[in-house]
């Protein structure tokens, strides 16, 4: 069953590594931001009022709303590593490049369905059979 959803970009890995600077950027900023906002969700740092934990809501939402302007997603909820998918066409299927914020670059790509667990290498050179595109 072809499943199509409608991304406002569609990355090749060559395309998605030179965002790489910026979107490091954002994700830093996203991880300490939600480190600390989920610290106070959990009363570790003690009593803060409520404005402070929605300031920092706002702000880590903000983060994650540049990276959808540059057109990737934002995926690690636990704040622990930063996890960012670049939506792709390879093969004439969309698929999504997965890149985590320890990582030096974009290796890896998964299926829209088998997510972060079906990570599997990108090839060295793109073949006949896996064709990345920019649509």
């Amino acid at each position: 069953m072809l499943q199509c959803v409608v991304f406002k970009k569609y990355f090749t890995p060559k395309e998605a590594n030179q965002t790489l600077h910026i979107v490091k950027k954002i994700v830093t900023e996203i991880l300490e931001k939600g480190r600390s906002l989920r610290a106070l969700l959990s009363g570790q740092i003690g009593d803060v009022p409520a404005p402070q934990t929605q300031t920092l809501a706002k702000e880590v939402e903000g983060l994650m709303l540049q990276l959808e302007e540059i057109g990737c997603f934002y995926k690690d909820w636990n704040f622990e590593t930063g996890l960012v998918d670049f939506p792709a066409m390879i093969d004439g299927e969309e698929a999504l490049l997965c890149w985590r914020s320890d990582e030096g670059e974009i290796l890896w790509y998964h299926s829209l369905e088998d997510g972060f667990a079906g990570r599997r290498p990108l090839p060295a050179e793109p073949s006949s059979r896996l064709l990345f595109r920019n649509k």
